[in-house]
């Protein structure tokens, strides 16, 4: 039975002073393009473009930017896993990446694959990252400078952890989840209504699929443009708390955030973590491993079996 009126309102209003109480957030998570406007020329700042599609970065970068290509550097080209240690400290010591340089993250799509790429950074312990609150697309369209010039700096210094594996979610615990009546973690789904119901398997024009629609069973539908405005910024904490806790979402359990391949849900991971302050994984392995993999339960809304049919 949905609670209507009152005593829902009471229960969100609870929901969100719970919520509160728990988190961590990290005021500094973002930097507005006014920010990185004024501290472009420092040398102590580093501004990494993370973006999904090939060509964008040499058409035109915010002066100064590195390119981080994700199909191939922060990747493991030969299995599905992101780059090993080693690789990645040596690609931030080629971007001039010190211990004490503050690192600006910004990409297309609505900062997707940059907020994968601080989710790597945060894996590996990396400190002093922050996401360029509205990406690429606000700094294009408040007129702001491009380059075609490419850069290149002295080597940085920093050394990188271990990984730590806290914050990423793998198959088995996910299985684990789903097939739990007391599950430990709440599932987020972060995928439109039509892919979470099983209406589709994927959006128009994508390569990676899987041959099972639907979702996660238990998992809850928030999409994740519910966390930005118009302009692709992110929503104020308080209006997060709300979005989020109107889904059962107050960060009083872990979270784990999935969608089809884990950089739309690293979007989410960064709302709920960074400017949060909740307990949460990304699951990347997402739908394309969970919707191809046997034995495992799948919730299915729209009554379609395989391949979306």
């Amino acid at each position: 039975m949905r609670i209507k009126g009152p005593i829902r309102r009471l229960a969100i209003t609870l929901s969100l002073a719970l919520g509160a109480s728990l988190a961590h957030a990290n005021p500094d998570a973002l930097v507005s393009t006014q920010w990185l406007a004024d501290n472009l020329e420092r040398e102590d700042v580093r501004v990494i473009e993370v973006s999904v599609n090939p060509g964008k970065f040499e058409r035109g970068h915010i002066p100064g930017a590195v390119n981080f290509r994700w199909h191939t550097d922060l990747v493991d080209t030969v299995s599905r896993d992101i780059i090993a240690r080693d690789g990645f400290e040596q690609l931030l010591r080629d971007a001039g990446v010190s211990s004490d340089t503050e690192i600006v993250l910004y990409g297309d799509s609505n900062n997707w694959f940059a907020a994968w790429g601080a989710w790597v950074f945060d894996i590996y312990g990396v400190d002093n990252v922050r996401l360029l609150d509205g990406g690429r697309n606000k700094w294009e369209a408040e007129g702001r400078p491009l380059s075609i010039r490419p850069t290149s700096y002295d080597a940085g210094d920093i050394t990188v952890a271990e990984a730590d594996y806290s914050i990423r979610a793998f198959l088995p615990e996910v299985v684990e989840i789903a097939s739990s009546s007391d599950p430990s973690a709440q599932l987020v789904d972060i995928r439109s209504a039509a892919e979470y119901e099983g209406r589709i398997i994927a959006p128009e024009g994508v390569d990676e699929l899987s041959v099972r629609a639907g979702h996660i069973p238990g998992a809850v539908n928030v999409g994740w443009s519910n966390a930005v405005d118009e302009d692709g910024t992110f929503k104020s904490a308080e209006e997060l708390r709300a979005i989020y806790a109107e889904a059962g979402v107050d960060g009083s359990k872990p979270v784990i955030t999935y969608c089809r391949i884990g950089e739309r849900s690293s979007h989410t991971w960064f709302a709920l973590s960074k400017i949060l302050g909740y307990e949460v994984k990304n699951y990347d392995g997402s739908w394309t491993e969970y919707g191809n993999s046997v034995g495992v339960p799948v919730t299915n809304l729209a009554g379609t079996v395989w391949g979306g049919q």
